[in-house]
This record gives C-alpha cells, structure tokens and sequence, in this order.
C-alpha cells in the first residue's frame, strides 16, 4: 500500500520534460493495444462490453493507452459525448457573465435577508457589495465539490459482479483513465453537464434564498469553468518549469500514471492535504 503525502513524491522530471516538449502527450507510458489479445473489441463501441470483464476490469481501466475510445453504437449519443475544449467556455462563460449581472443588480435592490424564513426581527440584510465574496465562496465550495466528485465517485471501484456499475463506472471516469490523451473526452460536453448544472442550481435554491442560491452558483459555475479549462491544459499544455501550472501538472501525471488512487484534486491540491488517505 502506499499513503497519500502532504507532500508529494518527487516527479520524474524526464515524464514530464518529455510532456513539455510534446503536449499531445502527456507520458510515455502507455500501452500499445494488441487487438489481437486485448479483453475487448475496439472494433465496437467499449462501453456495452466493460461490465463483462468482471474482476479484470480494474486493471484492465487502469492500463492507459493512447487511441481514441468510441462508447456508443449511436453517432448521436457518442457526438453527445464528445467536445472540443473551447465549447465549454464559449457555452458557459456568458452564463456566468449574465448570472452575475442578475445577482448583482437583484441584491442591489435591498430585498435580499439572510434568516429571513426564522426571524423577522433578526435577519441580516445582504448588500450588493457582498455579492464578491459570496462568488468566491461557491468557487471555493466547487473546489471542494471537485474532490468529493472525483474521488468517491469517480474513482470508486464498482463491485466486480455488477455489470451496471462498471458500465457507469467507465462512462463517468474509466474511459479517461484508459486513454488519457483522447482530447475530445477531456471537458464535460454541455448536454449531460446541464443535467448536473440544473440538479446543484436546484439544490442551492432549495437551501438558500433565492439570490444567495443563485449568487452562489454562478461562483460555483465560474470555477467548473476553470477546472474544466484547467484539465484540458494540463493535459496538453506545456507550463514552464517552476510555475503553479507545472507542479499541477506533475501533480495529475502521477494521478494518471503512479497512484490513481491518491491526488484527486485537478485546479489545486488544497484539499488532497487535508482530506488525504491510505490506499491500497
């Protein structure tokens, strides 16, 4: 076993040299697919076929190779599947540009409350000024958001015998793993990310007052933005030496290469120190 450490191991300066110099690839340490021999056909769309490797699938997930990854028989649902980078950004930039223009100007109306539902008497006014830091603050709780997603979901390890779980296990997060530099699979396309958007903005609504929900959530928004951007850069781009950029990206080619079961956290490490574990 090995323990996840405040301070991480020392990179491999070569892996990651070699990263700098060609971002289309990230490592060398990939696998070449013997078609021949392989547990699937990569012939066919993979996710119908991974629920059936059973016990093998884990390792199997976690052998990254360098090909594209077809899941769908259906041209419509594996498009669906599928984005460009700068989509995500040309999609949800303007939402949070205009979330926060009507957040603004709605707490500048001075009707907003905090407590409001418990106590008249007691409610604390909240200012337009404050919307600042209210955005920060749903970054910051997106930031922790990224780490709970990405290690308890998508690095659970689904029961051997379950056939759904490995199917869902490898469409939410194995077929990264498995081919790390597909870069069509690298930021979450804007269909099934608007289903997950629309649950959280719901949520919030839920918790908080209609505007504080919602000023919340477009800081949240702004920092999915970031990391998703953040991800696919750090897997294709090329951050000099000494630089925050680079350390992250040492930072996930461990996660991809070494321990994939430790470092989850992909636009900062804070919370991998202290929210670390052993792993076996």
């Amino acid at each position: 076993s090995f323990s996840f450490q405040s301070h991480p191991e020392p990179v491999d300066e070569k892996v990651v040299g070699a990263a700098a110099q060609t971002p289309a690839r990230m490592d060398p340490r990939c696998k070449t697919v013997d078609v021949e021999k392989d547990l699937v056909d990569w012939q066919k769309p993979l996710l119908w076929q991974v629920g059936y490797l059973g016990e093998k699938y884990d390792e199997w997930v976690h052998q990254p190779v360098d090909r594209p990854i077809r899941l769908f028989h259906s041209d419509l649902l594996e498009s669906l599947s599928k984005t460009a980078w700068y989509v995500v950004f040309m999609v949800w930039a303007p939402v949070v540009l205009y979330l926060s223009w009507v957040s603004y100007t709605s707490l500048a109306q001075g009707n907003t409350r905090l407590f409001s539902s418990f106590t008249t008497e007691y409610s604390i006014p909240v200012h337009k000024y404050y919307f600042p830091f209210i955005f920060l603050l749903g970054m910051f709780l997106w930031s922790l958001l990224e780490y709970l997603i990405h290690r308890f979901v998508f690095h659970m390890k689904p029961p051997a015998s379950n056939y759904y779980l490995i199917t869902l296990h490898f469409l939410l997060h194995g077929q990264h793993h498995k081919s790390p530099f597909d870069s069509s699979r690298l930021v979450f396309p804007p269909v099934p990310a608007s289903l997950v958007i629309g649950f959280f903005y719901g949520v919030l609504q839920l918790l908080l007052p209609e505007v504080l929900g919602l000023s919340v959530f477009v800081g949240g928004l702004c920092g999915y933005v970031i990391y998703d951007m953040m991800h696919y850069y750090l897997h294709y781009g090329s951050p000099k030496k000494g630089t925050y950029l680079y350390g992250l990206k040492a930072y996930h080619v461990k996660h991809h290469f070494e321990h994939q079961k430790s470092g989850f956290g992909i636009s900062t490490r804070f919370w991998d120190y202290p929210l670390h574990q052993s792993s076996p």
